[in-house]
């Protein structure tokens, strides 16, 4: 097995690319060219996390020279010491980045370092956290859930250009959004419930007298609804109120596309 070699710089660890046998490098010549040849910048005030994460992600394949440091002051009174810099992680724990302070680090931090690429490492993998990451500029989110492959994965990504960002976050949130939309009412307020029935049976192009028998009101009744209903759509006629709501109330099986519907 490999060994790591390790060399103290003030308080920057750096971490040689390590050698590889044969058969790894036919593995590693496949590898994206700009993966080799420069170095990545890992930032974190933390001396522990800082180290541990530089030496796996060398032990994983990173392909490039790591140099950890507690800050990015530290990294620059010893810059002219290391290669140039490739790609930079920003590990920022369990701090929050819509917080204001962590908002201003990652966007000037992006600014001075642009266009090379900055990727933020978080504890949290929440949507809200992901979005003002990217707006800040940032080329990738790597919630600390994930494993060090794909976390190397990302960091390549980044460096070839792409963006990189946890899909099972996106998915969640997308999950609770349908699962809310499906218990809510379509036009929650807007009409009242007797009036989404007759909404409904309007759309499928029924009279009013049928409209009447299946709902069990008056004729008299439906009638009245329908005018409360033209009136809060501000439509003319039965016709545009179902092209009004073709738009507003999800298809049902049964519903025409375009439905010819009588006048009153």
């Amino acid at each position: 097995m490999n060994s790591v070699a390790l060399s103290y710089n003030n308080t920057a660890l750096r971490l040689p690319v390590m050698s590889v046998s044969s058969s790894d490098e036919a593995t590693n010549g496949a590898r994206d060219n700009t993966v080799a040849g420069s170095a990545l910048l890992l930032l974190d005030n933390r001396t522990l996390d800082r180290e541990c994460l530089a030496e796996c992600l060398v032990l994983h394949g990173l392909g490039s020279e790591v140099l950890a440091f507690g800050s990015v002051s530290e990294w620059r009174n010893n810059k002219d010491l290391h290669p140039p810099v490739a790609a930079i992680i920003l590990n920022i724990g369990g701090r929050k980045v819509t917080d204001p302070s962590n908002t201003s680090e990652i966007t000037d931090l992006v600014t001075e370092f642009g266009p090379t690429p900055v990727v933020v490492l978080s504890d949290l993998d929440e949507l809200a956290q992901i979005l003002k990451a990217l707006e800040c500029g940032v080329r990738g989110y790597i919630p600390s859930s994930i494993g060090f492959d794909i976390c190397v994965q990302a960091v390549n990504l980044a460096r070839a250009g792409g963006t990189f960002v946890p899909a099972s976050s996106i998915l969640s949130t997308r999950q609770i959004t349908v699962a809310a939309g499906e218990v809510s009412r379509p036009l929650g307020g807007m009409f009242t419930q007797r009036q989404e029935e007759v909404i409904r049976a309007l759309r499928r192009g029924k009279a009013n007298k049928i409209i009447a028998y299946e709902l069990n009101l008056r004729e008299s009744t439906v009638k009245v609804h329908i005018r409360n209903i033209m009136k809060k759509l501000k439509a003319t006629n039965r016709t545009e109120v179902a092209y009004k709501l073709g738009d507003m109330f999800p298809a049902e099986i049964g519903e025409l596309e375009k439905p010819g519907l009588p006048q009153p």
